[in-house]
């Protein structure tokens, strides 16, 4: 089985639990969306929800696990499993005393954490109240969800990768419940879904131990405490907070900076940040968490081919399907966001203010997910010290545009301003990457990106065409707005599978093959 294969595989398996994961996150903001809106309450929650979801995407999926990965793999190549799995149990246990001293200050420190983090909530009494009686009830989630961060990174260098990718199903169905079960039993029934959090945290973290065990790993064995690679994968780690989630930390500016403007926009930009998250992690979250255990371990054999042509194919394929995503997105703004939000509290302002938000986040969806990639790549090269400089330069221009844009565009300037900056951090990397390597394949990525962008305009435009005449603007239903927005993607998707086949398009190929094969195997 070629590397190319394995990769589309895994990120097939990895972006179809991700699929059903965010389609539960979508229900789960619609459920919120209904029952909170878009004001105080929601905005305490948001905030408050961010915290800890902010240091997993930092420290956990951002951090840990692509600094992880790489020296396991090395391990698993080099000394073998009995030697990895010593390692894994060290890291479980320095991991567990460190999240312990973590989540004990977050809660101690909740007060401060508030303020910096929305020092505009300060204007508002009953608002910081909230947000930092919630932040209390949340920051544990923070113990649990590294916890699964590390066992993901263990069952993805062994080459599971579903259960990891399926725990978040958990996160939005605990949260779902919590609303009809806990919250009408609270004083305050945010609170309610607050406690569905840590709920959600404890099950996430339950699911991947049957598969470890599968695996053969015990948590009962020898370890050291002070194993040597737990200084390089920390080594590793303490730069790749900022270079691993460059995105998350500017979704951090823009809701400090969100919170300063009128109530509200933090809402408008969390929701929007969900639509773009959709593809994003259906797509190249999956394909970046499939390639990186290839490049680790072809980094491991110091097989430099290998390692170029393993990462020319993944910035190939995330292109081809983050592009058309992009302008799917723009597209259909108006219509995804009245389709899924626009109910109860959640008016036909929110929804307008909401699509401005997507729209500037959308325009950068290309860049997000190539950025996923390049720090895979850097990452399997055990390099932390580029990301961390193209992160420092690219958070700089965010906070310049930022300010600069959200006095004439309020919140669709910090959304605007997120994705200018991601794309300032993938021409550094990109930049960075060709100083290393002579030659590393971006003749035949421009090429095929080409081929993408081609096959996205033209079916851009097929797209507008149909949503003009045949999507009314108000006075549909939701059931036939759902018809017709799945018809429109159906269109999109065949325009651009036809225009892709006429420019004979080498990954659509790779994916037909794939589908093929398992097609034969399910009668065989």
């Amino acid at each position: 089985m070629s590397d190319n294969y394995r990769i589309t595989r895994a990120a097939s398996i990895v972006g179809t639990a991700t699929l059903v994961s965010r389609i539960f996150g979508f229900v789960r903001d619609v459920v919120i969306a209904w029952f909170f809106g878009a004001g105080l309450t929601a905005d305490a929650f948001f905030v408050a929800f961010r915290i800890p979801n902010l240091l997993r995407r930092l420290f956990a999926e951002g951090s840990l696990t692509v600094s992880f990965i790489p020296i396991f793999s090395e391990y698993l190549t080099r000394n073998g499993k009995e030697e990895a799995f010593r390692l894994a149990r060290s890291a479980c246990v320095v991991l567990s005393l460190f999240l312990t001293v973590v989540t004990l200050l977050g809660i101690l420190l909740a007060p401060i954490i508030v303020h910096v983090i929305a020092p505009g909530f300060s204007e508002t009494s009953e608002k910081l109240a909230l947000t930092v009686i919630l932040t209390r009830i949340m920051f544990p989630y923070i113990f649990f969800i590294a916890m699964v961060a590390l066992f993901m990174g263990i069952l993805n260098a062994m080459g599971h990768f579903a259960a990891p990718a399926l725990a978040p199903v958990l996160l939005n169905l605990a949260m779902i419940a919590s609303v009809f079960l806990v919250s009408p039993f609270m004083e305050q029934p945010v609170i309610g879904l607050a406690i569905g959090v840590i709920i959600g945290g404890c099950l996430q973290l339950a699911l991947q131990f049957p598969f470890l065990f599968q695996k053969g790993f015990r948590f009962r064995g020898s370890y050291h405490l002070f194993h040597p690679a737990i200084k390089r994968i920390a080594a590793l780690m303490g730069p790749s907070v900022f270079g691993a989630a460059v995105y998350q930390l500017n979704i951090f500016i823009g809701t400090l900076l969100a919170s300063l403007l009128p109530e509200g926009s933090v809402s408008y930009l969390y929701y929007a940040d969900r639509l773009v998250q959709f593809p994003l992690g259906v797509f190249a979250i999956a394909l970046a968490t499939a390639v990186l255990p290839v490049l680790s371990r072809e980094a491991a054999l110091n097989d430099i081919e290998g390692l170029k042509n393993t990462f020319s194919f993944a910035l190939r394929l995330v292109f081809f399907i983050s592009i058309p995503a992009t302008v799917g997105l723009i597209v259909l703004k108006d219509h995804i966001v009245r389709l899924l939000f626009e109910r109860g509290a959640f008016n036909s302002l929110a929804t307008h203010m909401t699509s401005e938000a997507l729209l500037y986040y959308a325009l950068g969806l290309w860049s997000f997910s190539a950025v996923r990639i390049l720090v895979s790549m850097f990452y399997s090269l055990q390099d932390a010290r580029t990301p961390v400089k193209t992160a420092v330069i690219s958070l700089f221009v965010n906070i310049v545009l930022s300010i600069l844009l959200m006095g004439p565009m309020r919140h669709a300037g910090l959304a605007l301003a997120t994705s200018l900056s991601s794309m300032v951090n993938l021409s550094l990397m990109i930049a960075a990457l060709k100083r290393r390597f002579n030659r590393i394949g971006f003749k035949d990525i421009l090429h095929s990106m080409l081929k993408s962008i081609t096959s996205s305009i033209v079916m851009g435009l097929i797209l507008v065409v149909g949503t003009l005449w045949l999507i009314p603007e108000n006075g549909i239903g939701s059931i036939s707005l759902l018809a017709w927005v799945a018809c429109s993607i159906g269109v999109g998707i065949l325009c651009y599978t036809g225009c892709c086949l006429v420019l004979k398009s080498e990954e659509l190929y790779t994916i037909i093959n794939m589908l093929k094969d398992k097609w034969l195997r399910s009668f065989t």
